[in-house]
């Protein structure tokens, strides 16, 4: 654990690429709309495989360190980091936006600081779990994977997807994995979706000016292109899981029917592993379908415990947020593993009325993990869409995270869906040695 003396150094970009340390300014932190000081034990190194961004049009809110004001940075433009998978930051970038300024891509804002050399963020690493850590790729054998893998189901519309668009392409970590023949396989499985997320990373209107990160999958799955290639990863990768709803689709629970009938034939074959679905939840009654034909677990993604937050942001067609509660029930109610996907905003999320209102979700529905996600999403534009003008009283995330553990000693924190062993109780596996 890194200990620092005083605040990082609030940093800059010239437009150009570079980046620069103001040392006539402390860093500060975004929570809400506001600016603030950022408690020392809450900075890290940025971590391996974090990145860092200039924002177009932003100036930078810091200290100064003279007099304990707080200025503007005019050198140049503001600068956030990106941070990777198994971590959770504390407080997005502080700065002031120009009336002109374009709205940002959909990726994570937190902020960052320069310090005794190196680059430092306010984050905690949440999940132990290396699945998707960036020194645990080489490019050269998940080529390979790929190739092998192409060759061995020729006619596999899913995995032809999962490996020229999820794997060559984005570089998606969990279709990387299944190349690499490791952990959790990922299984788009929808084209369609009944909820317009204001931040989807998938499908973007038109007449928005940002875009998607990428493409949609284009086609519907057949029971039997899911039952050829995830039965053979349950049986031979290390602690495995296989994953219905992906970042690249729509909302499984449309192709309930589909899943269901893949769930009773992965079966058939092999009792090994686990089998998870990542959803909106919209529809309890498929899930109980699907809990019948055997799904271990589930994760439910939520901007909010709170209805009011959650309907203007995912604006669903057809389903309510109380549905979302339901469906985590149904599973609880079969014995099963039960997440929430939960995004993470600094000024939102742990504001005294969502604390409460996710306490209450966790006794409602037995919740067994949080995982506590990055929000992928401008944070002007975001509040701006959800018609939020004051963020109320809040605690930090740091706290928030405290105090939910001493409440609900039994509830896991991290970034990953479980593997079987996991959820067995083994939360000391250590993947690296496997």
């Amino acid at each position: 654990m890194a200990h620092i003396s005083h605040s990082p150094y609030l940093l800059y970009s010239d437009g150009k690429g570079n980046i620069f340390e103001d040392q006539t300014l402390f860093v500060t932190g975004r929570s809400g709309w506001d600016a603030f000081e950022i408690p020392e034990d809450e900075w890290i190194e940025l971590p391996e495989g974090g990145s860092l961004y200039e924002l177009p049009g932003r100036r930078g809110i810091g200290i100064d360190v003279e007099t304990g004001e707080m200025r503007l940075c005019e050198k140049g433009w503001a600068v956030a980091a990106f941070i990777p998978p198994a971590h959770t930051g504390f407080y997005l970038a502080a700065y002031e936006t120009a009336p002109d300024a374009p709205t940002l891509p959909l990726f994570c804002y937190t902020a960052a600081g320069w310090y005794d050399e190196k680059f430092y963020v306010p984050a905690t690493r949440i999940e132990p779990d290396i699945r998707q850590d960036c020194e645990g790729y080489d490019q050269k054998k998940v080529e390979f994977g790929v190739e092998k893998l192409l060759q061995a189901y020729p006619h596999n519309r899913l995995v032809n997807h999962l490996a020229n668009n999820c794997a060559l392409t984005y570089q998606c970590p969990a279709a990387r994995n299944y190349f690499l023949g490791r952990w959790e396989c990922p299984i788009p499985s929808s084209p369609a979706c009944n909820a317009n997320c204001v931040g989807c990373i998938s499908l973007q209107p038109d007449e928005e000016t940002i875009v998607s990160t990428q493409d949609r999958l284009r086609f519907k799955p057949t029971p039997e292109e899911i039952v050829e290639f995830t039965v053979p990863h349950l049986e031979e990768a290390p602690f495995p899981i296989v994953s219905f709803g992906q970042g690249c689709e729509g909302e499984p629970l449309l192709m309930w029917e589909t899943i269901r009938e893949a769930i009773i034939e992965i079966r058939k074959h092999t009792p090994k592993g686990s089998i998870n679905i990542n959803t909106n939840g919209s529809k309890p009654d498929a899930v109980r379908k699907l809990c019948e034909a055997g799904l271990d677990s589930i994760r439910v993604s939520t901007n909010s415990a709170r209805r009011e937050v959650y309907m203007p942001y995912y604006r669903p067609n057809n389903y309510d947020f109380d549905d979302i509660i339901e469906s985590l029930k149904v599973v609880n109610s079969f014995g099963g593993w039960t997440s929430i996907n939960y995004f993470v905003f600094p000024g939102m999320t742990d504001s005294i009325a969502e604390y409460e209102a996710l306490r209450k979700l966790i006794k409602e529905t037995g919740l067994k993990m949080i995982q506590w996600r990055n929000f992928n999403i401008d944070p002007d534009w975001y509040l701006g869409k959800i018609g939020v003008g004051d963020t109320g009283e809040c605690m930090g995330v740091k706290q928030l995270q405290e105090l939910l553990k001493e409440e609900f000693p039994d509830l896991r924190y991290g970034y990953f869906n479980p593997p079987m062993e996991r959820i067995k109780g083994r939360f000391d596996l250590d993947f690296a040695h496997h």
